[in-house]
């Protein structure tokens, strides 16, 4: 259902920089780009994310109660993620582990404030 979700940024450069990073951990590579907006996908699935300098030109913030959430094959998986998010400069929401039941999840803040959960259910 979800065909992308679109996360501003300030600096373009540095944010693509992270995202290949972080979303290297999860399988995903650049799929899609132009000269203010860069996909990424994971060949599985249609659904992207993407990380953009705002449109109007206006800075880019991030919305209070906004969060994407990305799928994890693995509980490690969801550990490696959080840990390479850390090392680039993320901001720390929450460390990995249970919630509930069947829910093991790591939460961060990319570098301009954009929160982001990776989870892995059962």
């Amino acid at each position: 259902m979800i065909g992308y979700v679109t996360l501003g940024t300030n600096d373009y450069e540095k944010s693509k920089s992270f995202y290949d990073a972080v979303l290297g951990e999860l399988g995903g590579k650049r799929t899609f780009a132009n000269d203010h907006m860069q996909g990424y996908g994971n060949g599985q699935s249609p659904a992207m994310v993407m990380v953009c300098k705002p449109h109007d030109g206006k800075p880019a913030t991030h919305g209070n109660g906004t969060m994407v959430s990305l799928a994890a094959p693995s509980r490690e998986t969801v550990d490696k993620v959080h840990k390479k998010a850390m090392s680039l400069g993320a901001k720390d929401e929450g460390a990995p582990g249970l919630r509930g039941d069947t829910f093991y999840g790591a939460y961060f803040r990319d570098l301009d404030g954009n929160k982001l959960c990776v989870f892995k259910m059962g």
